[in-house]
């Protein structure tokens, strides 16, 4: 949140959508303590995780994502806009810096992308470039691009000479009877994350577009512009429909004109529509919003759309876009789910049961590779998100800093199959190290009538994580004194421990009492490189205190 696919060459009318095997992630890194890269893309890997969307093109992740073989969709912060979009030199320069420079020497596969196609329309494809227009094969498969009508047949040795890449891994008339492994793939950059977010105010509307054509250009004057594409991640509040009917979807009246421009450009340049589509978000905004539309049960009464069946948010948000990019001549844009998920703390629709049903619900979805009533074919997507980030904004709502798979130590916090060889369950992060088994909390003894209470807890909570604290969230059960003790912790914790992060005047204590209660977890910050500067910082305030004491007492006598 506020945090492509291959080939697009119209053929005979026709447009091939090859899809994506694996679902993708997001790795966001606002955290206060980070797991090091090396760890994270270890995690991505026994997951069996193939591709990832990055919020910016951070060296460290980079380079630890080398030699991987995770594609890499890079991302480009909206603060960024503005220069890139009034400067076609810091475009290339971005360019050089972050996208040639990972290609060239073979290390990050950014938004590398191996397409998967239905055997029968690869044949429809090859057989209307013979059979009508006579065009011999010189292109690579990534060039071609076919449709939603399919046809049976066998392959010749020409086509397996001109597509060596081409594996038959079932039988020829089964509908999924090739895998293709196009010789060269397309890779993504995301221009920008939702800068046409209602609450911007119009802040990136005038430098989103000419940043997304400024970094086109870098990517042509580099070479590259045949392997790697351009995309914008928007948010669904792009689009909307006049009615509950996806049919009656257009793009918003404010940006219109802006999104025909951007909708055309991608479109011109082989690229795709990456919208981030939350049903989580419905159902926080609206209190009457019914709870089971937002999950894939089947709810019921189902939305008839002229003949379509919309049991469910999801497949209505989806296609009230396609609606909208229809209605403008652009039917057959690629669309990528850039971001999807459900947060598991922060609110009280917000927890583990209500995540796992939905992940659970639309990875079964994405793995059976049924789509939208509009668009029946494979999903490509990217869940939202990893790793928990403790550092997000909390202006959207206090659930910002809980979308993730995986807790802040990379612990998984339910099963969820994402359909790799590696059974139902997450694999967490191994190898981590926590801080000593200690807390900060209320004293026993503290008067709760002080009046250095409430500064206190809004200075730790302030400065901390205190967004498990409220109604319906995982601690909403605790008494003012578990509210305080919490905040306390949560301050202690994320300053490693350190023995001034636990001085609240007459308040605090350090006690190696576990104070979790049932849900609601008391947890231990990991090691990182701050815990250990900060141990060693703490431990040469000690040896100067020792030694002005010994000073002082030998001066004194």
């Amino acid at each position: 949140m506020e945090s492509s696919r291959c080939v697009g060459v119209l053929l005979f009318g026709l447009v091939l959508v090859g899809s994506v095997s694996g679902i993708g992630v997001n790795w966001g890194t606002q955290c206060s303590h980070p797991l090091p890269p090396s760890k994270v893309v270890k995690m991505l890997k026994d997951n069996g995780i193939q591709k990832v969307k990055l919020f910016d093109a951070d060296a460290g992740i980079l380079d630890a994502l080398k030699k991987s073989g995770i594609q890499v969709m890079v991302g480009i912060p909206n603060d960024m806009l503005y220069t890139l979009a009034n400067s076609v030199e810091a475009a290339e320069k971005w360019v050089s810096k972050n996208v040639s420079k990972h290609v060239s020497s073979g290390g990050v596969d950014i938004r590398t992308i191996p397409v998967t196609f239905n055997s029968a329309c690869i044949l429809l494809a090859l057989l209307l470039d013979v059979l009508v227009l006579n065009i011999s094969f010189s292109s690579s498969l990534t060039d071609i691009a076919a449709g939603p009508f399919c046809f049976r047949g066998s392959i010749s040795s020409e086509w397996k000479k001109s597509f060596p890449n081409i594996k038959s891994s079932a039988p020829l008339l089964s509908p999924n009877a090739l895998d293709l492994e196009a010789p060269e793939t397309h890779l993504y950059v995301a221009v920008g994350n939702e800068p046409f977010l209602s609450t911007y105010n119009g802040t990136y509307e005038t430098t989103t577009l000419p940043a997304l054509q400024n970094i086109q250009a870098a990517l042509t004057k580099s070479g590259l512009s045949n392997r790697v594409k351009v995309t914008v991640p928007l948010n669904a509040d792009v689009y909307q429909s006049s009615s509950e009917k996806p049919s009656d979807g257009g793009f918003r009246s404010d940006i219109n004109n802006l999104m025909l421009q951007i909708v055309k450009f991608l479109n011109d340049n082989g690229a795709a529509f990456t919208v981030n589509i939350y049903p989580f978000i419905s159902l926080y905004s609206d209190p009457n919003f019914p709870v089971d539309y937002a999950f894939f049960n089947g709810y019921q009464p189902a939305i008839n759309d002229n003949g379509r069946t919309y049991d469910n948010v999801f497949d209505a948000n989806h296609d009230t876009l396609v609606w909208a990019l229809q209605k403008n001549g652009f039917g057959n844009l690629p669309i990528v789910v850039g971001e999807i998920g459900w947060p598991t703390d922060g609110d009280r629709n917000a927890n583990l049961q209500y995540a796992q049903r939905f992940n659970q619900g639309f990875m079964s979805r994405y793995l059976s590779g049924k789509g939208t009533p509009m668009r029946p074919g494979p999903i490509d997507a990217y869940l939202f998100s990893f790793i928990d980030e403790d550092s997000k904004s909390i202006q959207p709502g206090n659930f910002e800093r809980h979308w993730g798979l995986f807790y802040f130590d990379g612990q998984p916090k339910y099963q969820l199959n994402l359909g790799s060889a590696r059974g139902n369950g997450l694999v967490g992060a191994s190898g981590v190290g926590y801080l000593a088994k200690k807390w900060c909390v209320l004293k026993p003894s503290a008067n709760l009538n002080s009046d250095q209470v409430a500064p206190s807890v809004a200075y730790a909570c302030q400065n901390a994580d205190c967004t498990s604290l409220g109604y319906g969230t995982s601690c909403g059960n605790l008494d003012v004194k578990g509210n305080i003790s919490y905040a306390f912790n949560s301050y202690y914790q994320i300053n490693d421990q350190m023995d001034s992060a636990c001085k609240f005047p007459g308040l605090s204590i350090v006690t190696d009492k576990d104070p979790s209660v049932g849900d609601c977890k008391f947890r231990i910050m990991i090691e990182t490189d701050s815990a250990v500067l900060h141990a060693r910082v703490g431990s040469l305030t000690t040896v100067l205190c020792f030694f002005v004491l010994l000073l002082f007492c030998n001066l004194w006598f």
